[in-house]
């Protein structure tokens, strides 16, 4: 019996703009899928339903992924192609494996020699990126900053000294109700000539991206409180 794939399967920053995000023929591929890896089963059904998945949902399966999830549950998760069915990994928020869980399922299809297909959609990180004016040629995404204060001017001067040496645009994220006190600790810490861009709730209407050196951002503060923001630094 052939085998079945797994699909990557990204989801909407926010909103519900569906057209804008996604590709047409994104219904036509989840009707094929009866099985399901995501985070949560509530969003991730409030997600599917507009999004043109016209199954029923009391024939799906779903399974959980997430940090309370053991490697002795998520190993089963994958049994169900090798019977020729398709298993959908679903993204919370963007594009499955980039600053999201599911690594771990993408390597062990590959060991088990599944196929592995991406499904194109947005991604923070890769919007903020194109939209910086930064160098898109060699880029590092570090995840979230260390919290402390002093492991955190640490990072930042740690990425700075990265900038310079190795000519690398640093992109990074953070919780949104600490976005004001992070973006205030790069303005007093790093050198006033890098650039920040501040790229905030991309692919809505509240959307905007703003690139500006240090020392022109001294001079006022984005309003980024409790709203999806990437940062990224560069010379």
């Amino acid at each position: 019996m052939k085998k079945g794939n797994i699909y990557l399967i990204p989801s909407l920053l926010g909103g519900i703009n569906y057209t804008y995000c996604l590709p047409s023929d994104f219904s036509f591929i989840l009707k094929n899928i009866k099985h399901f890896i995501v985070e949560d089963i509530r969003t991730a059904r409030r997600f599917l339903k507009p999004g043109g998945f016209l199954n029923n949902f009391d024939d799906i399966t779903f399974y959980l992924l997430n940090k309370h999830t053991s490697p002795e549950e998520y190993s089963g998760f994958l049994n169900e192609i090798d019977n020729g069915l398709n298993i959908g990994l679903l993204s919370e928020a963007g594009c499955p494996c980039i600053a999201d869980p599911g690594a771990m399922i993408v390597a062990m299809a590959h060991e088990k020699n599944i196929k592995v297909i991406p499904l194109v959609g947005p991604s923070s990180i890769m919007l903020a990126l194109m939209a910086s004016g930064f160098n898109g040629q060699n880029f590092a995404f570090l995840g979230y900053l260390p919290i402390k204060p002093n492991e955190r001017v640490n990072k930042i001067k740690e990425i700075e000294n990265s900038i310079f040496k190795n000519n690398q645009t640093q992109i990074f994220i953070e919780t949104p109700y600490r976005n004001l006190k992070l973006f205030n600790e790069i303005i007093a810490v790093a050198n006033k000539n890098l650039k920040l861009c501040v790229a905030c709730d991309l692919t809505l209407d509240a959307e905007f991206v703003i690139t500006r050196t240090i020392a022109e951002w001294k001079q006022f503060s984005p309003d980024i409180d409790k709203r999806q923001v990437v940062f990224l630094l560069y010379k």
